[in-house]
Order: structure tokens, then sequence, then C-alpha cells
């Protein structure tokens, strides 16, 4: 009788708990489903962006070739209205193509308006500087040194090919001894491309120096 009535007691407690859940879960079931909507919702979201984010640059990307491909490029370059980041490359992509129709005010224009664009992320601010720098005559003097000891600071993405133009700009003023450091400068540093390596070694001989030896890795270390 015992054991009957211990069964019996369990069922109706689990029916109880069986109850109470039910309950809760009316009162509060809606929450889990709102989370779970929620968490779909974001993530497709998330994919409907990213594919319209690829789209919105393929698209960008052809009109930038079309353009630059035509026949009349540098006004359909110029009706171009993109901004942000498209904006500079338009800006790049212009003062390229004015510098050959052999436009050098304009395409210094288009550059100055990209390197003091603050919105522009600053590596691509920075290249539109060094290539309003490397416009021959278009900076002034006392601006252009300014430019290159930003651009020639540890760190900056374009450091050595800044210091290139710092050794041109040195030769230029009759800065031998400096045009020379200035190519050294460039073979010390390990980052240094084989173009930039062997224009700094034709700088140096040209100007009568001594390139530096190549750096010799030790025999064990090239086995590693």
């Amino acid at each position: 009788m015992s054991n009957q009535t211990d069964s019996f007691i369990s069922e109706v407690t689990e029916e109880v708990r069986r109850d109470r859940l039910f309950a809760i879960f009316r009162k509060y079931g809606w929450i889990g489903v709102v989370a779970v909507i929620g968490i779909v919702g974001g993530a497709s979201w998330y994919e409907w962006q990213k594919v319209r984010h690829s789209e919105n640059a393929q698209a960008f990307g052809d009109q930038l070739l079309a353009a630059l491909q035509s026949e009349h490029p540098q006004q359909l370059l110029d009706g171009m209205t993109a901004t942000g980041t498209q904006g500079a490359l338009v800006r790049l992509a212009s003062a390229a193509q004015a510098m050959r129709d052999g436009n050098p005010d304009q395409a210094y224009a288009a550059l100055k308006a990209a390197a003091e664009d603050a919105a522009l992320p600053e590596n691509l601010r920075q290249l539109a500087l060094l290539k309003a720098v490397m416009l021959d005559g278009q900076m002034p003097a006392a601006e252009r040194e300014a430019a290159l000891a930003d651009l020639t600071k540890p760190g900056a993405p374009y450091r050595l090919m800044a210091i290139e133009q710092r050794a041109v700009a040195a030769l230029a003023a009759g800065d031998t001894a400096g045009a020379i450091a200035g190519a050294e400068e460039i073979l010390a540093d390990s980052g240094a491309t084989p173009g930039l390596q062997q224009r700094a070694t034709e700088l140096i001989v040209a100007l009568g120096g001594e390139p530096p030896a190549p750096i010799r890795m030790p025999a064990a270390a090239m086995a590693e």
C-alpha cells in the first residue's frame, strides 16, 4: 500500500511540475521566440549587407574601369560622385589621368584634396601626399620639406619611398652627401623592395659613393 501511495504522490508531483513548466513557458516563452527571431534576422541582415557591399564595390570598380578606358576619361572621372574611400580612389585616378594629359596643376589639386580629407583612412591620405610630393615643381619647397618629414616618420606606410624622395630633393639641392645618406638608409632597411634597393644602389654609384655590401645570412641560418 505504501508503495502505491509513494508512486501516486510521485506522479502527482511530476504532473504539478509539468503544469508549472507549461505555465512559465506560456508566460515567458515569447522571450525565447523573440531572441531566436532576432538572431536569425540579424544574421540575415548581416549577409544581405555583405552582398550589397560587394555588389556596390563591383559596380564602382566597373564604373571606374570604364571611365579610364573611355575616349574622355578625365571628363567621366570628374563626373563620378563617389565618397569616402571610393572618392579617394577617384581622385587618385583623376590625378594620374591629369598627368597623362599634361595637366600637372589639376593632378596636384586632386592629390592635395585627398591628402587633406580627414574622413579618409590615413594610408590613403599619406599615399596622396606622397604622390603630390613627387609632382615636380608643384609643391612649395618648405611645404615639401614638411610633408617629407611627416612621410618619413617611423611606422609611416610609405616611409622608404618618402626617404627616396628626400634623397632626390637633396640631390636637386646639390647635397650629394645627403642624397647618399638617404640611399644608404634605404639599403639598411630590411623592408626595402628589390626595386628600391636597385635605385638606391644606382644613386650611390652615380654619385661616386660605395654601396654597402649586401647582408649575408649565416650558413646555418640558410640551411634552416
